[in-house]
């Protein structure tokens, strides 16, 4: 029997990675999809009237080990996939989507929840479980359980579609970013590029053996280069490397699937009865709706615009003067926003680096969590990893019992994707008097130690993993009934609160003081540099709120309307960007076709919250400010009123239970030097 058709008999039940072959996955789903097809059976056919217990509870708990072996499945196709897991990933995404159609499109199963639904006012639920009973009942009407017979099977044919479409697009851009190398062999064309890059440049070439430096387009190869190569040439080439994945003429090419994901989505929407994808996805978001998101994105942009045009000017105007350069192209914009930083305040990543060593830094997002929220973390050998690179910890609360397992994977690799991101092996759930607690993980991408240092991050890679870990903490400290209400399992502009919150300790001296130490001589970070940090924290803040409203308005671009009559993508983005433009256009590039955030993760009609989240992160830590950054009361608030209650009730409801009021977007403003 495979290791994946059992119960784990594990360390805290634990995925047992290494016991794991490719081949158990296929036999695996096969059996979870008969298992859930049967636990869903029983519900519909129970002869007992329809009743919150044995219908939405019972439907809320099954199919629980499909979702195991699909989380640890997936996770690892991003994380640690290959041609087979790719292939198999094609086979399965139909069925999984098959069998979400078969269950909410199922009329007795709906006919049983429509019926706890219209007698919900006679029922004594908690509000977790009034939140569940909402939810079970929007899952079926949204996904066309009011649709006649034949407009089902068109729902069916979509999803099936898009399941496939969507992972195609996904592996596309992997396989565009893995075949990119920037070979060097000239020595005087690494002019500029910080040592400890160079030298993970080098070791990449001797795994290939290749003579001299290869540079690709993970993000500790690329962002090191185009900040600080001084070969313009070459910092022009890796960038419209970059910017052209999946949108070159070969085998990769991802315009069609663009194409085709946003009129599948749109038809998706008019079938269901909404006017664009955008309408369906905001109705469930704090937004609820797309107006409403441009007009908050369109309010952003006029207030982030005058100051976004100062700093480009001064930026142009740096350039000129430093190196004559009298058109400033996008594979400029970083080098010299680099370069003016350090002018005005002396301060730049290479000088921060050593201070950031990665190991320090995970250990002071730990003493965080302890200072915060009484979490200890101990690194354990007993739990099995997918990769060597994989750390483990057990995660316990100030009473010694478990809060949960952490798996943190932070270093670029061929079969990995590139960006950070949280997810989870296993959800927080309680069921039959047993409280199941979470297994979370992070994946970032960032430089290896090399045979002469340990991994040092820049500030931004410092921040990046913050936020994650404020992911995790949502996951982690999770204390819910139901998994699918548990940890991170929130509206999904409310989903970045806790990881952008984090970011904001890495800006204070109280928490610095911690963590930031030199690598080789343990020396505490400088209070000048300190100072420095807090200084530079809103520079060419205006054009980086441009950059990221550029994203929302084209995502609300894609799903805000009928994409049906769109044939040119290129001359779409040109249209979508042009209230946010800076640098000349690259005739080159377009962003759609490697834009994975919005065509194969979540952030579909969605990419908005980021800035929404920030409005709300803002708000949050300006009231830990007033009260002291590690002040216990208003940490057991943030923790017992949004980390632990996931999406058990209306996120506002829940912030305003926190804070007392609803967020305003002053506190963000004032940060961001808008004001």
């Amino acid at each position: 029997m495979s290791i994946l058709n059992s119960v784990f008999k594990t360390v805290h039940d634990t995925a047992p990675f290494s016991q794991i072959k490719t081949s158990d996955y296929l036999p695996a789903f096969e059996q979870a999809l008969a298992l859930t097809r049967a636990e869903v059976n029983r519900i519909v056919n129970n002869t007992e009237p329809a009743s919150f217990e044995n219908t939405i509870e019972a439907m809320a708990f099954s199919g629980m080990q499909l979702d195991r072996i699909s989380t640890i499945f997936f996770n690892l196709h991003s994380a640690e996939t290959n041609d087979e897991m790719d292939r198999i990933a094609q086979e399965v995404a139909p069925q999984l989507a098959e069998l979400a159609n078969d269950i909410t499109l199922n009329q007795d199963l709906f006919n049983r929840i429509k019926q706890v639904y219209e007698n919900r006012e006679n029922l004594t639920l908690t509000s977790e479980q009034e939140t569940l009973l909402e939810k079970s009942y929007k899952d079926f009407t949204r996904n066309g359980a009011l649709l006649a017979d034949d407009d089902k099977e068109k729902l069916r044919k979509i999803d099936a579609e898009l399941a496939v479409v969507k992972l195609k697009f996904g592996e596309n851009v992997l396989a565009e970013t893995n075949a990119y190398q920037l070979h060097i062999t000239k020595e005087e064309d690494l002019q500029g590029l910080p040592a400890g890059t160079v030298e993970a440049a080098q070791g990449l070439a001797e795994s290939l053996e290749k003579e001299g430096w290869i540079f690709t387009l993970d993000y500790p190869s690329y962002i090191p280069f185009v900040t600080y190569a001084d070969n313009r040439a070459l910092r022009k080439e890796i960038t419209i490397a970059a910017g052209s994945k999946a949108f070159q003429a070969n085998e990769y090419n991802n315009e069609t699937h663009v194409l085709k994901i946003v009129n599948l989505r749109f038809q998706r929407a008019q079938l269901l009865g909404y006017n664009t994808h955008a309408d369906f996805v905001l109705e469930e978001r704090m937004a609820q709706s797309a107006n409403k998101v441009n007009e908050f994105l369109e309010d952003l942009l006029v207030k982030a615009k005058p100051a976004a045009l100062r700093e480009f000017d001064e930026l142009q105007q740096f350039a000129r003067d430093k190196d004559g350069i009298t058109a400033l192209e996008k594979w400029d914009g970083a080098y010299y926003s680099e370069k003016l930083k350090q002018q005005k305040f002396d301060l730049d990543d290479e000088k921060l680096k050593p201070y950031f060593n990665l190991d320090y830094v995970l250990s002071g997002a730990f003493q965080v969590a302890d200072k915060l929220f009484g979490l200890k973390f101990t690194e354990v050998d007993n739990i099995d990893k997918y990769h060597p690179d994989v750390q483990t910890f057990e995660v316990r609360n100030e009473d010694g019992s478990l809060t949960a397992i952490f798996y943190a994977d932070f270093f670029p690799r061929k079969g990995k994707r590139n960006g950070a991101w949280m997810t989870s092996f296993k959800p927080q759930y309680k069921l039959d008097g047993k409280e199941e607690r979470p297994h979370v993980s992070i994946v970032c991408n960032f430089t290896k130690p090399t045979a002469t240092r340990p991994s040092l991050l820049t500030f931004n890679e410092v921040t990046t993993l913050f936020h994650e870990f404020g992911h995790a903490l949502h996951g982690m400290l999770a204390n819910t009934t139901y998994p699918n209400l548990s940890g991170t399992s929130v509206f999904w502009d409310f989903v970045e609160l806790p990881s952008q919150i984090m970011e904001n300790w890495c800006y204070e001296q109280e928490c610095l003081a911690l963590f930031a130490k030199h690598y080789e001589n343990q020396e505490s970070i400088p209070m000048e540099l300190i100072t420095k940090i807090k200084e530079s924290a809103s520079f060419q803040e205006g054009m980086a709120t441009m950059r990221q409203l550029s994203f929302g308005l084209l995502d609300m671009g894609w799903h805000g309307q009928d994409p049906s009559t769109i044939s040119q993508i290129k001359a779409f983005e040109n249209q979508h960007f042009a209230s946010t433009k800076l640098y000349p256009d690259v005739q080159e590039n377009a962003m759609s076709p490697s834009f994975s955030h919005i065509f194969n993760g979540g952030y579909a009609s969605g990419y908005y919250s980021y800035k929404w989240a920030e409005v709300l992160d803002a708000d949050a830590f300006d009231y830990f400010q007033q009260h002291g950054i590690f002040n216990r009361e208003i940490a057991d608030k943030f923790k017992d009123n949004i980390l632990s209650k996931g999406g058990t009730e209306h996120p506002m409801i829940l912030y305003k239970r926190f804070r007392g009021q609803e967020p305003r977007v002053e506190p963000l403003l004032k940060r961001a030097g808008l004001l």
